[in-house]
C-alpha cells in the first residue's frame, strides 16, 4: 500500500555487447528505460544507437500470413521445444505463395457465388414466364427486352399501345414495382426503347440460356451449390494447412516480437564519439536492484552503477504503485485521474474502501449484491476484467448493506425470521420509505465525515512534503478543518436543538480561521519561506476584493460537496421506489410463495433493469464523488507512470534470443 521505491541505474559496456545487455536484462518489465543523451554532456560528442531493425519485415509477413488464414497471433505465445536457430525462413515464404494461391481461389469461388446469387434473383422475376429464354432472344423479326418499371409508369402503358406496336408482358408485380417482357419489331425498337425509358423501365440483360426461367433457376441453384462445396472444402484445406504450422508460426512470431522489442530498446542508448562503448540508463524498484546487478555481473566487459534518486541529476522517478492485492483493481481510478507524485502518498486504499461502501449504500440489496459479487468474480477469473475485479468488494458491500435494510430482489421482509432469532429484532433495522430524513442524514454524516477525512488527509500529504504552511492555513488545511468543524456544529444546533461543542468556542474558532483562510498566502509565503515578490500583493484593494469572494467560495464549496453527499440517500431511496413499482405491478406479494407466474416476470424484469440502470448510475455517481467531492481537496495526480519494457515473463524468451545470439558468434 505504498509508492515502490527506485533506483536509478546506469549501465556501461561495448557497443557489441549491448544487444547481450538488453537481452539478458531488459525485457522482464522490471525496466523504465530513459534516453542516454538527457543525462550526458553535449560538448563530449555522444549521440545515439543507429540501425534498422531486420526484425519488421518478417513479422509483417507472418501477419500477413495470419491474415489470409483468417487467425490470430499471440505476443506471448511460447513452444517449449522451438529453436528459432532450427527455423528455416523459406519456410514463410512457402506458406505464404501457398495461403495466397489459396485465398485467390477462394476469392474466385466466393465471387462465383455472389454471381449465382445476382443471377437468381435476377431470374425469379420471371419464372411465371413459360417460354425459352434462349428462343425469345435469338427471334428474328422482333426484339425482347426484360426489366421493371414503376406500378405508377406501368399505369400509362395502355395509353401507348393505342398508338405503336409493341407487347408487354406482366410477369411479376409488387407493391412498388412491376417485373415483365416486353417485345417490339426489329425495325421499330428504338422508338419502343424510348418510351419505355421515358417510363423508367429498367432493363435486365439475362444470359442465353436454354430453358425457361425457372428451369435457370434450378440449373443456377445446382451450380450454387456444387460452388458451396468446393468453398466449404477450400476452407477446410486452408484451416488444416495453417492449424499444421500454427505453433511455429506463432512461437516464431512472439520471439520476433522479443527480438523487435530489444533491438527497439538501442534507441534509448548513447554512444561516444568513436561508436565503441555504449551508456544506457534508466529505472528500476528497489526490490529488483540486486537480481539486476546479477544479471549484469554475469555478462563479460559490462558494468552498472546503481544509486538512489536525486531530483537535481536524475528527474523525478516514475511512479510504480504497490498495493495489495483487494486494492489492486482500484489503481485503474487513481490513473485515471493521475498517478501521485513520487515522494508524495497512494491514496489507493482510501478509494477503495471509500468507493464499494458508497457504492453498496446505493446499490443496497442483498440478492442483488450477492449476484453482482458472483458474477464479477467469475469474469475476472474467465475474462480477467478489470472493472469485474473492482464490483467484487462492491458487491459484497451491497450484499452488507443489503442486509442491515433488509432488501433481498425486491422482497423488503424476506430476512425478518434471521432478525428476530438470531439478533433478538422486532424487524429489519432500517425501513427505508419510513425513515426518509433518517436516510438523508445519513448520507449528510457520510458526506461530513469523509470531506473532513480528505482534508486530515490533505495535512498528512503536505507536511510529508514540508508544505508546512499548506498545511495550516489553506482552505483544506487545518484552518480550513477547523472552520469546517466550527460551522457543522452551529448548523447541527440550529435545525436539531442540540449543542454538541459551546457556541462561544465555535464563534472563537472562526473568528480565528476567517482571517487566517483570508490572507492566507501570506502566511504560506512567510513559512515556506518565499520570495515577497511570489506572494505580497501589489494593490492593497485588489487583494481584499479578491479574498473576499475567494473566502466566499471556501464557505460555500464546504456547503456544496457536503450537500452533494445527499446523492447516495437519493439513490438508496430510488432503489427502494423503483422495486415497490414493479412489486405493485406483481401485486405486492409478501414472500415468493405469494408471488404469481405474472408476477414473477415483473419482479424478474424489474431486478434486471434495476441491476443494469442502477448499477452504472451508481457506479458513475460513486466515482464522481470520489473525483470532486475528496480529490480535489487533498490529491495531485502529477506523477508519471512506470513504463516497464517487456513482460515479467519475458525472461523465458530472452533466454532463446542471448542462446541465438552466441551461436551466431
Amino acid at each position: 500500500m505504498a509508492i515502490a521505491k527506485m533506483k536509478f541505474v546506469r549501465v556501461y559496456g561495448p557497443v557489441a555487447r549491448i544487444d547481450d545487455f538488453i537481452s539478458s536484462c531488459c525485457l522482464t518489465g522490471e525496466i523504465h528505460p530513459e534516453n542516454a543523451l538527457d543525462y550526458m554532456s553535449a560538448s563530449l560528442g555522444f549521440s545515439g544507437l543507429s540501425g534498422e531493425s531486420a526484425y519488421g519485415a518478417k513479422i509483417q509477413r507472418i501477419e500477413e500470413l495470419a491474415d489470409i488464414a483468417d487467425a490470430s497471433l499471440e505476443e506471448d505465445f511460447e513452444l517449449s521445444d522451438f529453436n528459432p536457430e532450427d527455423f528455416d525462413e523459406g519456410m514463410i515464404d512457402e506458406m505464404i505463395d501457398k495461403m495466397q494461391e489459396f485465398h485467390r481461389l477462394h476469392t474466385e469461388l466466393t465471387e462465383e457465388i455472389e454471381s449465382c446469387e445476382k443471377e437468381k434473383e435476377q431470374y425469379s422475376h420471371f419464372v411465371d414466364l413459360d417460354t425459352s429464354i434462349k428462343e425469345l432472344l435469338d427471334c428474328k423479326f422482333v426484339r425482347v427486352r426484360f426489366g421493371s418499371m414503376p406500378v405508377e409508369c406501368s399505369d400509362k402503358l395502355a395509353a401507348y399501345q393505342e398508338k405503336e406496336h409493341f407487347v408487354f408482358v406482366t410477369c411479376e408485380r409488387t407493391a412498388t414495382d412491376v417485373w415483365g417482357v416486353y417485345v417490339a419489331p426489329r425495325n421499330n425498337v428504338d422508338k419502343i426503347d424510348r418510351i419505355f425509358a421515358s417510363l423508367y423501365f429498367e432493363r435486365v440483360k439475362l444470359k442465353k440460356e436454354a430453358g425457361t426461367p425457372s428451369e435457370v433457376l434450378n440449373m443456377i441453384g445446382n451450380e450454387e451449390k456444387l460452388l458451396l462445396k468446393s468453398q466449404e472444402k477450400l476452407e477446410t484445406e486452408i484451416a488444416e494447412y495453417w492449424n499444421s504450422r500454427a505453433e511455429v508460426c506463432n512461437a516464431l512470431y512472439a520471439y520476433l516480437k522479443q527480438c523487435s522489442e530489444a533491438f527497439d530498446l538501442r534507441r534509448y542508448a548513447a554512444t561516444d564519439r568513436l561508436g565503441k562503448t555504449f551508456t544506457f540508463v534508466g529505472w528500476i524498484p528497489a526490490k529488483s536492484a540486486n537480481d539486476f546487478t546479477k544479471r549484469v555481473a554475469a555478462l563479460d566487459d559490462i558494468s552498472c552503477e546503481i544509486s538512489e534518486p536525486s531530483e537535481d541529476k536524475h528527474g523525478e522517478p516514475p511512479v510504480k504503485l504497490r498495493n495489495k492485492r483487494l486494492f489492486r483493481p482500484f489503481e485503474m481510478f487513481v490513473s485515471m485521474y493521475g498517478l501521485p507524485s513520487y515522494d508524495g502518498v497512494d491514496i489507493t486504499p482510501f478509494v477503495a474502501i471509500t468507493y464499494s461502501i458508497i457504492f453498496g449504500i446505493m446499490f443496497a440489496d442483498f440478492g442483488q449484491g450477492l449476484l453482482l459479487m458472483i458474477g464479477a468474480f467469475i469474469l475476472s477469473k474467465t475474462k480477467g476484467m478489470a472493472l469485474a475485479k473492482i464490483l467484487v468488494p462492491c458487491g459484497f458491500c451491497s450484499t452488507v448493506f443489503g442486509f442491515l435494510f433488509g432488501s433481498v430482489f425486491g422482497f423488503e421482509h424476506l430476512l425478518d425470521p434471521i432478525y428476530q432469532k438470531v439478533f433478538g429484532l422486532p424487524g429489519k433495522p432500517i425501513e427505508v420509505m419510513e425513515s426518509i430524513n433518517g436516510v438523508l442524514l445519513m448520507a449528510i454524516s457520510i458526506g461530513i465525515g469523509l470531506v473532513a477525512v480528505a482534508m486530515l488527509m490533505n495535512i498528512v500529504i503536505r507536511l510529508k512534503s514540508k508544505e508546512i504552511g499548506e498545511a495550516l492555513f489553506s482552505e483544506n488545511g487545518l484552518a480550513g478543518l477547523l472552520l469546517y468543524g466550527a460551522l457543522f456544529v452551529l448548523i447541527y444546533k440550529f435545525m436539531s436543538g442540540t449543542q454538541l461543542v459551546p457556541t462561544i468556542a465555535c464563534v472563537i474558532v472562526i473568528a480565528v480561521t476567517v482571517p487566517i483562510l483570508f490572507a492566507k498566502e501570506i502566511l504560506i509565503g512567510f513559512v515556506q519561506h518565499k520570495r515577497k515578490d511570489e506572494f505580497m500583493p501589489e494593490s492593497a484593494a485588489d487583494f481584499v476584493m479578491q479574498n473576499i469572494f475567494e473566502l466566499i467560495e471556501y464557505i460555500l464549496s464546504y456547503f456544496s460537496n457536503t450537500v452533494s453527499f445527499l446523492r447516495i440517500g437519493a439513490f438508496v431511496l430510488v432503489h427502494a421506489g423503483m422495486m415497490m413499482v414493479f412489486f405493485s405491478l406483481a401485486g405486492n406479494p409478501k414472500s415468493p410463495a405469494d408471488v404469481s407466474v405474472g408476477g414473477w416476470f415483473a419482479i424478474v424484469l424489474g431486478n434486471v433493469l434495476v441491476m443494469a440502470l442502477e448499477g452504472l448510475l451508481t457506479g458513475i455517481q460513486a466515482l464522481r464523488l470520489e473525483y470532486y467531492e475528496m480529490f480535489s481537496r487533498f490529491y495531485d495526480g502529477g506523477g508519471r507512470p512506470f513504463a516497464g519494457v517487456g513482460k515479467p515473463e519475458g525472461h523465458r524468451i530472452a533466454e532463446k534470443i542471448k542462446k541465438a545470439a552466441k551461436r551466431r558468434a
